[in-house]
C-alpha cells in the first residue's frame, strides 16, 4: 500500500493525477475538493512567510543567531541587514508575485467545462511544478526595475482588489449564515433544543457586536474631539441596528423566509471588525495641551507598545481571510452554493440539521463515487462537468492576495511609509 500511495503522491505532484490522503484511516477525497485545497495551502504558505517579513522579531533574531548574516545579506544584494526581504515593501512584492500566479490561472482556466481538457489537468495536478512557479514569481518581483514607481502604484491595486475582496467577504458571510440559519430551523421541527441554539448563537453575535463598537467608543474617542471616529461609530452602529430591523420586517420575511437575526447578527460582527480596521489605520490626532506639549489624542494608551491595536488587526484580519479561504475551498465556489447566493435555497424540509452544518451528509456536488484508475482514494468527480467555476476561483484568490497585502501592512498607513523609505 505504500508503494502505491508513493507513486500516487509521485503523479501528483509531477502529472495530472490528483492528490489524496495517503494515511490508511482516511477517507477517500474529491479531485475538486483536493484541487482547491493544495491551492488553499500554497497561498496559506505565502502568508506565512508575509507575516515572518512583516515582524520584527524574527529579523533581529536572525541577526543574531545566523552566522556571518551581513556578509550573505550583502552577497544577495539585500542590503547590509537583508533590509530588502523584510518590511512592507518586501510583503508587497512577494504578493504581486502570488497574484499574478492566480491571475495567470484565472485566465488559462476560463470556459473550462470538465476535467479532460489539457488545461483542466494542469488545474488539477502538476503540483511540484506549480510550487516552483509560485516560488519564481514571488522571487522575480523582488528584480523588478525602478522599485519605486512599482511600490506606489501597486499599492493603489492592491487597496483597490482589496475592496473588491471586502464585498466578497461579505458575499462569503451571507451565504455562510443563510446556510446555518436554514440548516438549524430545519431541525426545530423535531426538536425545540435547535431553537435555544438559534437563540444563543444570536446572542453571542450580537454581543460581541455590542461589546466591540462599545469598547472603541471608550479607547478610540474623547469627550473633546475625535469626531471622525464619532461620527463612523455611529454610523456604522446605525446601520448594524437598521440591517437587523430589515431582517425581520414582514416584507423582507415573505420574500426570503430563511431571513432572520443570525444573518445580520454575523454581519454586524463584520461591520465591527472592518470599523476596528479603519481606526487603528487612521493616522492619530495630536493636539496641544494647556503646557504647549504635544498630546497623541482619539488613540488608545497601550503604554509603549504603540502597535499592538495594529498587530491585532493584522491578526483578526489574516484569521478571518484564512477563515473565508477555506469555508470558499470547502462549499462557497461550487455551483450549488451559487444558487444561494442568487436567493434559490432548497426546502426546510429536505435540510438535516447537524452541528457542522458546511457539509452535506452524503457529499454533495460529486458525480461520481467509484475511485479512478489513477489513484485509488482520489473520486475524479468531473469527468461529466465541473464541480466549480475553475476562473472564478482563481479570481477569487487574485483578489485575496491583494487583500493579504493591504492587510498585513496595515492599508495605507503603510504604504505611506514606503514612500518615505
Amino acid at each position: 500500500m505504500s508503494a502505491q500511495c508513493c507513486a500516487g503522491q509521485l503523479a501528483c505532484c509531477c502529472g495530472s493525477a490528483g492528490c489524496s490522503l495517503c494515511c490508511d484511516c482516511c477517507p477517500r477525497i474529491r479531485q475538486s475538493l483536493s484541487t482547491r485545497f493544495m491551492y488553499a495551502l500554497y497561498f496559506i504558505l505565502v502568508v506565512v512567510l508575509c507575516c515572518i517579513m512583516m515582524s520584527t522579531t524574527v529579523a533581529h533574531k536572525m541577526k543574531e543567531h545566523i552566522p556571518f548574516f551581513e556578509d550573505m545579506c550583502k552577497g544577495i544584494k539585500a542590503g547590509d541587514t537583508c533590509e530588502k526581504l523584510v518590511g512592507y515593501s518586501a510583503v508587497y512584492r512577494v504578493c504581486f508575485g502570488m497574484a499574478c500566479f492566480f491571475f495567470i490561472f484565472c485566465l488559462l482556466t476560463l470556459k473550462i467545462n470538465n476535467s479532460k481538457s489539457c488545461r483542466a489537468h494542469i488545474h488539477n495536478g502538476f503540483w511540484f511544478f506549480k510550487l516552483l512557479l509560485l516560488g519564481a514569481m514571488c522571487s522575480g518581483a523582488f528584480f523588478i526595475p525602478d522599485q519605486d514607481t512599482f511600490l506606489n502604484a501597486w499599492r493603489y491595486v492592491g487597496a483597490v482588489g482589496g475592496f473588491l475582496f471586502i464585498g466578497i467577504q461579505l458575499l462569503l458571510l451571507v451565504e455562510f449564515a443563510h446556510k446555518w440559519n436554514k440548516n438549524w430551523t430545519a431541525g426545530t421541527a423535531s426538536n425545540k433544543l435547535w431553537y435555544a441554539s438559534l437563540a444563543l448563537v444570536t446572542l453571542i453575535m450580537y454581543s460581541i457586536a455590542t461589546g466591540g463598537l462599545v469598547l472603541m467608543a471608550v479607547f478610540y474617542t474623547q469627550k473633546d474631539g475625535c469626531m471622525e471616529n464619532k461620527i463612523l461609530l455611529g454610523v456604522n452602529g446605525g446601520l448594524c441596528l437598521l440591517i437587523s430591523l430589515v431582517a425581520i420586517s414582514p416584507w423582507v420575511q415573505n420574500r426570503q423566509p430563511h431571513s432572520g437575526l443570525l444573518q445580520s447578527g454575523v454581519i454586524s460582527c463584520y461591520v465591527t471588525y472592518l470599523t476596528f480596521s479603519a481606526l487603528s489605520s487612521k493616522p492619530a490626532e495630536v493636539v496641544l495641551d494647556e503646557h504647549g506639549k504635544n498630546v497623541t489624542i482619539c488613540v488608545p494608551d497601550f503604554g509603549q507598545d504603540l502597535y499592538r491595536d495594529e498587530n491585532l488587526v493584522t491578526i483578526l484580519g489574516t484569521s478571518l481571510l484564512i477563515g473565508c479561504i477555506l469555508y470558499s475551498c470547502l462549499t462557497s465556489t461550487t455551483r450549488s452554493s451559487s444558487d444561494a447566493l442568487q436567493g434559490r435555497y432548497a426546502a426546510p424540509e429536505l435540510e438535516i440539521a447537524r452541528c457542522c452544518f458546511c457539509f452535506s451528509p452524503g457529499g454533495e456536488d460529486t458525480e461520481e463515487q467509484q475511485p479512478g484508475k489513477e489513484g485509488p482514494r482520489v473520486i475524479y468527480d468531473e469527468k461529466k462537468g465541473t464541480v466549480y467555476i475553475y476562473s472564478y476561483f482563481h479570481f477569487v484568490f487574485f483578489l485575496a492576495s491583494l487583500y493579504v497585502m493591504m492587510t498585513v501592512t496595515n492599508w495605507f498607513k503603510s504604504a505611506f511609509h514606503l514612500l518615505l523609505c
